[in-house]
């Protein structure tokens, strides 16, 4: 067994454990643990005493737990064996997570099946070396963040699409405004794993939901993007809507039809056509309107169409000839007014018939 007088650790930062290689020791040996560390005393599995940063002589005032189990003849000098592991207690803010797979959820608002990916990262700190070394580390010379991040990849997968999944469907936010809620689904987030966390001597010193997307060639987010652009035009044209969506038709199929498409200007034809009825039965539908509002005039006087002999209005029979009158009716064109047959100008407008 080799005799070391002098233990010490200087390794990465993103190291979070470092079992010293050697196992001999002896009383005097120099333990140096520097600031932010801890050294844990390991014998037989089970973890001992621990030292925290400074330069310790090894000696029974300061290791009394190891002491007591270590068989030391020839005055202290025999070498003993013991496992020694440093711990870096410093927060490490920069451990990074990501769902690796897309969470389907259905958008509350659109009813549209989308996938949601969701990144960001956590800051930590080893709060009792005791427990992470006993718990976590094992056996291991070496545990460093990736391997936490590892360890704890599947707790902090289950957690974090639970509770996206549920504050979506639940709270009925959208997949496109979620992003205004990140700093508070953090909050709650870090409460939510914290537990696990601290059950291995970890404690969660900040915790970051950076973002939350879909992907952007994903089928159903183009047939989201779709219904969104078509509902901001309907929100923009209002009852006009059908009427630009039919002109743009017309306008697509002219471009058919000036490059050649014979099946296209069929198209162009038809939907001109569609067009000029509709504008046409607009403007009939106008004529009609005006009509309506032109009263007839009751003193208007006519002759009789079979002696010429004039008569009042509303006669029905000449009251000469006995002829019954058939009134005939003819319209003003420029106003539209209903006028006498014998008028020669509008009575409304003065327009000469």
């Amino acid at each position: 067994m080799d005799i070391i007088d002098r233990v010490k650790y200087d390794g990465p930062s993103d190291v979070f454990a470092w079992r010293w290689p050697h196992d001999g020791l002896v009383w005097g040996t120099q333990v140096i643990v520097n600031q932010a560390q801890q050294a844990v005393f390991y014998k037989d599995g089970k973890a001992l005493d621990v030292l925290e940063p400074g330069r310790h002589t090894l000696k029974s005032a300061n290791i009394p737990l190891l002491e007591h189990i270590v068989n030391i003849p020839f005055g202290n000098q025999t070498p003993f064996a013991a496992e020694i592991y440093f711990v870096n207690k410093a927060v490490n803010l920069d451990m990074k997570w990501g769902t690796q797979e897309p969470i389907p959820v259905l958008d509350p608002v659109y009813k549209v099946l989308v996938p949601v990916r969701a990144f960001g990262q956590f800051g930590m700190k080893i709060i009792d070396a005791k427990k992470f070394v006993a718990e976590l580390v094992g056996t291991v010379d070496e545990f460093d963040a990736q391997q936490v991040c590892d360890y704890f990849r599947g707790h902090l997968m289950s957690r974090i699409k639970d509770f996206i999944s549920a504050k979506i469907i639940n709270d009925g936010v959208s997949i496109l405004t979620i992003s205004s809620q990140l700093n508070e689904m953090s909050a709650a987030l870090k409460h939510d794993i914290s537990a696990e966390f601290n059950r291995f001597g970890i404690e969660i010193v900040n915790f970051y939901l950076s973002s939350i997307n879909v992907p952007q060639d994903d089928d159903s987010v183009v047939r989201l993007k779709e219904m969104l652009a078509k509902k901001a035009e309907f929100d923009l044209y209002g009852e006009d809507y059908n009427t630009v969506k039919t002109f743009d038709v017309a306008e697509k199929a002219a471009s058919n039809e000036s490059e050649g498409n014979v099946a296209g200007a069929g198209v162009g034809m038809g939907v001109g056509m569609g067009i000029g009825n509709q504008m046409m039965n607009m403007n009939a539908d106008m004529m009609d309107s005006g009509k309506a509002t032109k009263p007839l005039h009751t003193n208007d006087t006519s002759t009789c169409c079979s002696c010429q002999k004039t008569l009042a209005a509303g006669v029905k029979f000449c009251p000469d000839c006995g002829t019954e009158q058939v009134k005939k009716r003819q319209y003003c064109t420029g106003c539209g007014c209903n006028t006498p047959e014998s008028a020669n100008f509008c009575p409304d407008c003065g327009k000469k018939q």
